[in-house]
């Protein structure tokens, strides 16, 4: 399982349950948001002031590990 920045949030939330929390931890607390559900990463990275890419890296990172 891969993670980019053109996912959808929702779509990320539900593919392991370990990226909510990942998610939180880099300061997305909105993930319940309607309008979150259908941001993608990357614009939600945008709105927060987080390096997409460097999120990617470490969440891809996490998730390969499990």
């Amino acid at each position: 399982m891969q993670i980019s920045k053109d996912m959808l949030i929702g779509e990320l939330v539900q593919m392991h349950e370990a990226v909510a929390p990942m998610l939180m931890k880099a300061g997305m607390h909105c993930l319940g948001c309607p309008s979150a559900q259908s941001e993608s990463l990357e614009e939600a990275c945008m709105v927060h002031g987080i390096d997409c890419d460097t999120l990617v890296e470490n969440m891809n990172q996490v998730l390969a590990a499990l």
